[in-house]
């Protein structure tokens, strides 16, 4: 049975899949979402710059043969969204063989987020005047960075909440835990995964990826331990066998950066094994989204 240390990232063994546009300190390539359908890997990922330059200007949507190197299909700027910044996207197909982009949006002028579905045939197909809101979240709560998973005909979802009674306080965040029948409506089930007090995670921990063994549950999440760490978490391990009730395993985190952060992991199934799919902070401070194959 494959563990949670056998899906761990390990940076020696990997490959850029897609560096950002321009070098540097903000200038970011990342959040990726994989899907794995007719013989391609479909990858969304978010492009950004500095703040004050733009941030999260664009979600590219893209495809590739051997899962390394991706042709872009289409690209959303964040014009289109009638956003402020786009973070981390998720890209999922149905059951049906249509295709869905769900969108995390900023609310200009505001710390809010909600979540935007686009809809169509083919992955190329996304049209942002034909959007809808799926997760609004509320006054008191930012809602972005959604991971679904579809299984035994519910859709399970984890979503990074932020508060937003304090401004200053609104860059902590827990993953609140969500399911469907459509992937359209959704009920929320309450805060499954948050931070230690006193630990690397305790400012904040966001669900990036979860995997179902019979009834175990292990979920890879970003963690950061102050607000100083924002935008640089590394990733760490929960467990548990409800997905409304996950647990922090370890006293560290169980991949990082040695420049920083290793965060928004996803793991897609390819012929022949696993691909892992990651942002990386580098040398420079700007992130690159890596890949690596694992049989």
């Amino acid at each position: 049975m494959l563990t949670a240390e056998d899906f761990l990232p390990d940076p020696g063994r990997s490959t850029v899949a897609v560096a950002p546009p321009e070098a540097g300190d903000g200038h970011w390539a990342g959040a990726p979402s994989a899907v794995a359908a007719d013989g391609y890997v479909y990858l969304a990922y978010r492009l950004r710059r500095p703040i004050g330059q733009g941030r999260g200007h664009a979600v590219v949507v893209a495809r590739s043969r051997d899962g390394e190197r991706f042709e872009t299909l289409l690209t959303i700027g964040r014009d289109e969204m009638d956003t402020e910044s786009l973070e981390r996207p998720a890209l999922v197909r149905t059951p049906e063989g249509r295709w869905r982009l769900y969108l995390s949006c900023a609310t200009h002028g505001t710390k809010h987020w909600r979540v935007e579905l686009l809809e169509a045939d083919q992955p190329e197909a996304f049209d942002a005047r034909r959007r809808r809101v799926v997760l609004p979240g509320d006054p008191k709560t930012g809602v972005k960075d959604p991971v679904i998973v579809r299984r035994d005909g519910v859709w399970h979802l984890w979503a990074s909440c932020h508060p937003l009674a304090v401004a200053e306080e609104a860059d902590q965040m827990v993953s609140d835990y969500a399911t469907s029948a459509d992937g359209l409506e959704w009920t929320w089930h309450g805060t499954a995964l948050s931070g230690r007090p006193g630990e690397w995670d305790a400012r904040g921990t966001r669900i990036s990826a979860v995997g179902f063994a019979g009834e175990a549950i292990v979920a890879f999440y970003d963690g950061r331990a102050s607000a100083a760490e924002n935008y640089e978490e590394r990733t760490g391990v929960a467990v548990g066998t409800d997905p409304a009730a996950l647990v922090p395993v370890g006293a560290g985190p169980a991949a990082a950066s040695p420049y920083g952060g290793l965060r928004y992991l996803d793991i897609v199934e390819v012929p022949g094994g696993h691909r892992l799919y990651y942002e990386y902070t580098r040398a420079d401070g700007g992130h690159e989204l890596r890949t690596e194959l694992r049989a």
